[in-house]
């Protein structure tokens, strides 16, 4: 989890300059002032990792409505608005086909296979699309309370709506069919409070009952309730006793009778909570899924806002798995990352062959031609290859890079729930996404920038051997808001998702709900 810096106002921190020259966790934070920073160096300037070391605030009562006020979004506040696709116009080759900012590719069971029967077989869609991604902060935060921990969470309100873009043969026009609607939340996880037993909260929120007058160590008991643990020890004159921790002064014990009750300021020495993430997604899809995943800011060593355009790689390095519409449980297309196929190159000439016996023996080509011969190659192979080509010839001052999944490998979960239909035929299993926010300058002027990979994972049918396929089903685009896109993409979009018939909202969000006092 990301902190704000400075904890000695405890409140609205992200808005004030860092101390000069404080070195933490290898980030270098110098004060400067806010109005030469950009948007992103304004939000990033204020967060270091949280660390058990680090001082954690009390929470009082009396202080709630302040935090509220003051609630933490992280670098999720920038997204908030109205962001909507975007086609560089530079004049570049790469890009003279480019109808739809987004490109989506997608693997479905291919009709009269089910998961007992002939493996291998499967439909392939890819497609361009438009979309428009609608962000709401939700005010006054979100009040997550845990005893003696205590989290406040600022909740961003997302709705997308996404249309593809085919061209229509013989017609100049293009067509745009509604493909995926979607809403859910972003949380930035943070803000953590210790909030220690008081007085008040012991006698309210379950009520002490006095000890009784038979208990053999009710004169141990002070207060004349039950909350102290006793520890049976054995005296200087070998007899047993109870005693309090106040006296055992490390001496071996035989047994212990625990408290029953809080005394004030239980709590106050944890254990403390440190979440191991600092941002979580929640979202609903109407195929049937809903999804959690968890995920942070990547860093690297100039800190988590990186100077620069994102890095995608070019030629052979292009050729990872992980970023593939493919997969190795699908053959691999008869290469590996030590072997690949350069994606910034023709496709092979297999790939537009007759394949058999002779010239495809384990038929691993077969299974993946039609991506590799697809008219959006090589973006129906390696979609955020779309994402390179997309800011070429831009002036990309710097980016956050967010990154998040359903099934990390180590810590706290996300996970994938299904209907049961698509539970049965088509379960996705996981979900892989990166989000990148850059600082575009155009005509000195600094505007935001957003792009996006999505990975699902599906599993359905199997191999020739009876192992599980994996199948991923992969969206990218490139966002900008509205405010900052031409007259021409403008109106594309609001032709296409009309304000009035859109379910995307036009007011905020309402306020999530907390106790006043």
């Amino acid at each position: 989890m990301l902190k704000r810096k400075n904890l000695d106002d405890g409140i609205n921190l992200s808005q004030r300059p860092a101390n000069s020259g404080e070195q933490k966790n290898n980030v270098l934070f110098k004060a400067a002032p806010q109005e030469d920073k950009s948007t992103l160096e304004q939000v990033m300037s204020g967060y270091s990792k949280l660390l058990i070391e680090d001082p954690i605030r009390p929470f009082h009562e009396a202080a709630l409505q302040t935090i509220v006020d003051n609630v933490d979004y992280g670098v999720l506040k920038v997204l908030e608005g109205t962001w909507v696709s975007y086609n560089n116009t530079n004049d570049d080759q790469s890009k003279v086909n480019f109808i739809g900012s987004g490109i989506h590719t997608t693997i479905m069971p291919s009709p009269g296979t089910n998961s007992g029967g002939i493996p291998g077989k499967y439909s392939f869609e890819c497609e361009q699309y438009i979309e428009k991604l609608i962000f709401n902060l939700v005010p006054g935060g979100v009040r997550n309370r845990g005893g003696g921990n205590e989290q406040f969470c600022g909740a961003v309100k997302y709705e997308q709506s996404i249309k593809s873009v085919n061209a229509v043969s013989g017609q100049e026009s293009l067509k745009y069919t509604p493909i995926h609607e979607e809403t859910g939340m972003y949380l930035w996880l943070s803000d953590v409070f210790n909030y220690a037993a008081t007085e008040k909260t012991i006698a309210e929120d379950r009520g002490i009952h006095a000890i009784s007058p038979d208990n053999p160590n009710k004169d141990l008991y002070k207060s004349g309730y039950q909350d102290e643990t006793l520890f049976l020890i054995l005296n200087d004159q070998g007899l047993k006793e109870y005693v309090t921790l106040e006296d055992l002064n490390g001496r071996p014990y035989l047994e212990i009778i625990a408290a029953k009750e809080l005394k004030p300021g239980a709590g106050q020495t944890g254990p403390y909570f440190i979440p191991d993430y600092s941002i979580s997604r929640s979202g609903v899809i109407p195929h049937g899924s809903t999804i959690t995943l968890l995920g942070d800011l990547v860093q690297n060593s100039s800190g988590f806002l990186m100077t620069g355009a994102p890095q995608f790689p070019h030629g052979d390095a292009a050729w990872k798995y992980d970023h593939l519409s493919l997969s190795r449980t699908m053959g691999g297309a008869g290469a590996s990352e030590t072997n690949p196929i350069n994606l910034d190159q023709p496709a092979p000439a297999w790939v537009f062959e007759n394949l058999d016996d002779q010239n495809d023996p384990g038929e691993n080509k077969i299974y993946t031609q039609r991506i590799l011969a697809h008219d959006l190659y090589p973006y129906s192979v390696r979609p955020d290859l779309r994402l390179r080509d997309s800011i070429k010839g831009e002036n990309i001052k710097n980016h956050v890079l967010i990154q998040m999944s359903s099934k990390n490998k180590t810590g706290a979960q996300g996970g994938i729930l299904n209907v049961p239909f698509v539970n049965r035929f088509v379960p996705s299993v996981e979900m892989n996404m990166r989000m990148w926010v850059e600082t575009v300058v155009e005509d000195e002027k600094e505007i935001l920038q957003l792009q996006y990979e999505q990975i699902i994972f599906f599993e359905f049918a199997f191999g020739d051997d009876g192992g599980t396929t994996s199948w991923p089903h992969i969206q990218v685009n490139t966002l900008r808001k509205i405010e900052d896109v031409s007259d021409e993409q403008k109106r594309l979009i609001e032709e296409q998702f009309p304000a009035a018939n859109s379910i995307l909202p036009t007011t905020p969000a309402p306020g999530c709900p907390y106790k006043k006092e």
